[in-house]
């Protein structure tokens, strides 16, 4: 983690734990109506009258999921929020509250934590989101986040991984393969930074896919988009882990088998072109990459008039039965079975 040394630096003992989370949470204010009680007691409280409620929970370790050489930490704090909202949204749900937990070493001054926290505001007030509770806990190594992210849905609204049945099509928003990318340029810069500390890259033409790696975005329109054009997906994941994996859950989920058309996936120009810059294959990054926090949902044909004309949404398959397995139809048309190769969390 790059600090300025002449910056001022809070020891974090200066405040004690209670101290800490006051400083930090001070200027969250409370949007939703469900929230009856939020930070300063025992535990907050939440009224959602009759609707479903879902909770999603995420941990983010230093060294695993992110490196502080290139991740500043007010985008940290922005990520940690959006890949569990990314989640309720992948319920067809409404995020409504947060909490979050943090465990920091003492390399860590009160300045960097009021950046952290600066993202994770920026997020709730982008989101409509009110941070409700978490905890701050030492830790010996680096830095761990941890976000629960509850939401509410009507009973009739709400989405599993499910639900796909034979002749639905295959639907995503967005495109794929931009955040993993981006990656890789980071990466590459932070080599060539170890060698020549004084060389300052230039970035300036991987501004999406660095923007997409450092400041993904989650889905909330989507879900507005569906009540708006009258569709209720029949199934629905978010793409966190590539577009291959999550085909494969919803396909097992569902007991369906399906085609994805390799010239249907939708990528972004930066994305073909650093790709031909690294000699990577554009189609196995977008299958593999992971952290685009789109979302990949089927629908009935009969939905398809309603969605076909939208921006927004690329419709790259086709649910077909259990027995026909689950295939890449190549632009060659030759179909491969897809396997789940994108970002698993205990690889050796």
């Amino acid at each position: 983690m790059i600090e300025d040394k002449n910056q001022q630096r809070t020891k974090l003992s200066d405040l004690g734990e209670f101290g800490l989370i006051d400083h930090l949470t001070k200027n969250f204010k409370v949007k939703q109506k469900s929230t009856v009680k939020s930070i300063g007691d025992d535990a907050a409280v939440l009224n959602f009258e009759n609707k479903k409620i879902v909770v999603t929970t995420d941990l983010l370790v230093e060294g695993v999921h992110f490196d502080l050489s290139y991740m500043p930490l007010k985008h940290l704090g922005y990520k940690a929020v959006i890949v569990n909202l990314s989640d309720v949204y992948a319920m067809n749900a409404k995020a409504t509250q947060i909490t979050v937990s943090i465990a920091v070493s003492n390399r860590f001054s009160l300045e960097a934590l009021e950046d952290l926290y600066a993202g994770i505001e920026t997020a709730a007030n982008i989101y409509d989101i009110d941070v409700v509770g978490g905890d701050t806990t030492s830790s010996t190594k680096g830095l761990l986040i941890s976000v629960t992210a509850i939401g509410e849905v009507e009973t009739d609204d709400v989405v599993y991984r499910s639900g796909a049945k034979p002749n639905d099509l295959l639907v995503v928003t967005g495109d794929f393969g931009a955040a993993y990318m981006g990656l890789q340029i980071l990466e590459r810069e932070k080599e060539v930074y170890k060698v020549n500390p004084n060389n300052q890259p230039d970035l300036e033409p991987y501004s999406y896919i660095i923007e997409r790696q450092l400041k993904p975005e989650a889905r909330k329109d989507i879900i507005k988009l569906f009540k708006d054009l009258g569709v209720k997906p029949s199934s629905m994941i978010d793409v966190s882990d590539g577009l291959s994996s999550e085909i494969i859950h919803i396909c097992k989920q569902s007991k369906v088998g399906c085609d994805l058309y390799e010239e249907k996936i939708p990528l972004d120009p930066q994305v073909i072109s650093t790709c031909e810059e690294f000699n990577i294959d554009s189609t196995t990054v977008a299958l593999n990459g992971g952290e685009d926090y789109e979302l990949l949902f089927t629908i009935s044909q009969d939905d398809y008039p309603k969605i076909k004309a939208n921006p927004n949404l690329s419709v790259i398959g086709y649910v077909k039965e259990e027995k026909e397995g689950v295939h890449l139809v190549t632009r060659a048309d030759t179909r491969i079975p897809i396997k789940a190769q994108g970002w698993k969390n205990f690889n050796d």
